[in-house]
């Protein structure tokens, strides 16, 4: 990736959180950003049109799902992610290294533990078998799809990411849990470091093999759990690496499963150990006390599929907190999801009629709750960006969770 591919603008005075701008070939990124998820090269349920106009600047899909089906050549082929989705705006995909080790252990999207009272380093989901090994060379996986056997090494995942064209890419990384011994944290960060370093010569070998495809930037992906030290070894360690050029990754990726409670903090350590110039990622969040509290230890973009997920099954947000849309109350009431809201669905539907269509089971339900969904999550980060400009971002961020999270706030 050349130079000025990020450049900071605004910063929260005494804090680490700041606006920017990411610039890719594919247009630029006003940051703090949520990108949205689309895992197989789609939001479930929207057109990618429809992303553009609820003011979605990016999308991120998944290297697991996309190489599985239909397969990074055919992606390729088609000219690159965006092309092949329709989507002409930039583009994330993370390295698989997520879905390889979650599915793998049987939790799909949610990694559900008590780090409080289980350590294991064969933590495995009730009920489901191990699909996925890791040693030191990479990960040897079951397709979740059909049985098959397949095989991810940071080199494989450099490969497929290649192949996909996103914008911005990440590096293969061992996803850990909460559960992990101390140990095993250990070996883990100095294992996906090592992963780093494979990543990040094989991205440099494939820029010159592909260099009439347009340039992508690599992140690289800081773990270590819940421990301070490990994390700060884990960040300085992939901030010192660099190729015969001088050049190291484009940005970070701060990853692995995170106590909800602690989130700000451990940003926090990553941050700390970061270069101001360049850009952060922070994986799978999209709360809104969440949002506020990475944008405020230094995160400039986040994903999540929650979003999505949760619209599909009836649970939208509002500004006075989220609830479910099948409720009896909802029958026979005429307005709209959030009368604050300024989406397609609020300006159009009223929740009688989503409650309807959900209780029908119509497809519209799911397309309806997820513009919704996405506009207020995107419209929320884009009220937070602007209040660092302005100076008002902890008058924003107490108004706005005050409403969402109050106690004495009624249902909507």
């Amino acid at each position: 990736m050349t130079d000025g591919f990020f450049s900071v603008r605004d910063v929260l005075p005494g804090r680490r959180g700041r606006t920017g701008v990411i610039h890719t070939p594919h247009g630029d990124i006003q940051t703090p950003a949520f990108i949205a998820v689309g895992t197989k090269a789609t939001v479930k349920a929207v057109l990618p049109e429809t992303m553009k106009d609820l003011g979605a600047q990016a999308v991120l899909a998944n290297a697991y799902h996309l190489y599985l089906q239909p397969g990074p050549d055919v992606v390729d082929e088609a000219g690159g992610l965006g092309t092949f989705m329709n989507w002409r705006g930039p583009t994330f995909t993370d390295s698989g290294g997520f879905q390889v080790l979650s599915l793998g252990a049987g939790f799909r999207k949610v990694l559900s533990m008590d780090a409080d009272r289980v350590q294991s380093d064969d933590i495995i989901a009730e009920g489901k078998d191990r699909l996925a090994r890791v040693d030191d060379d990479g990960v040897t996986f079951t397709s979740h799809l059909d049985g098959s056997i397949h095989r991810f090494t940071p080199e494989k995942s450099m490969q497929i990411q290649h192949q996909l064209g996103a914008d911005i890419i990440f590096a293969f990384d061992e996803l850990t849990t909460l559960v992990n011994t101390r140990s095993y944290q250990e070996s883990s960060v100095l294992r996906t470091e090592a992963w780093a370093v494979r990543c990040l010569a094989e991205h440099r070998r494939l820029e010159v093999e592909r260099s009439d495809k347009p340039p992508q930037a690599l992140f690289g992906v800081v773990q270590g759990a819940q421990y301070e030290d490990l994390r700060r070894q884990a960040t300085r360690g992939l901030v010192g690496l660099v190729d015969g050029d001088g050049q190291g990754f484009d940005g970070y990726g701060i990853g692995g499963a995170l106590e909800k409670q602690n989130l700000a903090t451990i940003v926090g350590w990553v941050t700390d150990e970061l270069p101001e110039d360049k850009p952060r990622h922070l994986l799978g969040i999209s709360e809104p006390d969440d949002l506020f509290a990475a944008v405020e230890a230094g995160a400039d973009t986040f994903d999540c599929v929650s979003p999505s997920r949760v619209a599909r099954n009836a649970a939208v947000y509002s500004v006075t907190g989220r609830y479910n849309l099948t409720g009896a109350r909802y029958k026979k009431d005429f307005t709209p999801i959030d009368a604050e809201c300024d989406c397609y669905t609020c300006a159009n539907y009223t929740r009688a009629y989503l409650r309807h269509l959900f209780k029908a089971k119509e497809m519209l339900a799911s397309t309806l709750c997820t513009i919704h969904n996405e506009r207020f999550i995107v419209r929320l980060v884009d009220q937070i960006r602007a209040s660092i400009a302005a100076g008002d971002f902890d008058e924003l961020r107490d108004h706005t969770l005050g409403r969402y999270y109050g106690s004495t706030n009624a249902q909507p």
